[in-house]
């Protein structure tokens, strides 16, 4: 038996000494008019390992009062409501069951018969078709990214090396910063936001658009390291996205393009049904 479920149960004989007379399987905590507190509705989660035997049948307590206050405004309110909020609250509550239960059967017919499979074929002709919805908002790069101490021997080496697309000699640099450098990201080539790279390095620009139009390789220092930057390619904010960096956001918008038509024509067929059988009868 654990700490817990004994102090619970301590605590729970300790309030209540007789089991409630229809329900003689459960143990009762707490009463309030004809609503009870049954000890295995007490959440386990109360007492946790590091608390202390007082500080947990404390919590206990405190969950205990909580559940009584709250039972007790409620038969209180329902004792001296009157019958026009009584109607509200009644339409209220009709109103969220309603919701709750087409919610949840249109999750249901969602899983069992929505195809949610999207095509990079699909995503394309959806992107080529709808270009003027995806602008930039902020300014993208791809780009090559070292930052290594000056203290480094032969740093010389990215200086020659960091601005070639020669294949042999981007091995020989890899080599050398995954040896040397703290940070060695091509990020993949990845389109990422520029601001994400100037995070890394100290460099304040007031306008991205012209620092980017002037410079494809740089080469940055501070007091304690080098940082090399080469700019593969980029787009201005207010252009349109990379197909390639949207992607994840057009795979969305076609599933909830598709989800909400499958909702509209479940809906219609139901509608139509209880039309043609009589089921649905307007006066």
């Amino acid at each position: 038996m654990t700490r817990t479920l004994a102090i619970l149960i301590v605590l729970a004989l300790a309030v209540s000494c007789n089991r409630v007379k229809n329900e003689p399987e459960r143990l009762a905590v707490a009463q309030a008019g004809d609503r009870v507190l049954y000890f295995d509705q007490i959440p386990a989660v109360l007492v946790t390992p590091d608390m202390n035997e007082t500080d947990s049948i404390s919590a206990v307590k405190s969950y205990i009062r909580r559940w009584a206050r709250k039972e007790l405004m409620s038969m209180r309110a329902e004792e001296n409501l009157t019958a026009e909020y009584k109607d509200e609250v009644n339409r209220q509550l009709a109103e969220m069951r309603n919701n709750l239960l087409i919610y949840q059967y249109q999750q249901q017919m969602i899983i069992q018969k929505m195809d949610t499979t999207v095509t990079d074929n699909e995503m394309e002709n959806y992107y080529v078709s709808n270009l003027s919805t995806f602008s930039l908002t902020t300014n993208l790069v791809k780009a090559l990214f070292i930052k290594i101490p000056l203290t480094t021997a032969d740093i010389e080496k990215v200086r020659k090396l960091y601005k070639s697309s020669v294949p042999e000699e981007m091995g020989e640099l890899e080599d050398y910063c995954n040896k040397f450098a703290l940070r060695y990201d091509d990020y993949n080539d990845a389109w990422i936001p520029f601001t994400q790279l100037l995070m890394e390095v100290p460099l304040e620009s007031e306008n991205q658009e012209q620092w980017l139009a002037r410079n494809s390789a740089v080469e940055l220092r501070d007091d304690k390291f080098a940082y090399f930057i080469v700019i593969r390619e980029y787009r201005l904010r207010n252009s349109v996205a990379p197909f390639e960096y949207i992607k994840g956001q057009v795979k969305t918008i076609i599933l909830n393009n598709r989800r909400n038509d499958f909702l509209q024509k479940l809906e219609d067929g139901i509608y139509n049904e209880a039309v043609s059988n009589s089921t649905l009868k307007v006066f």
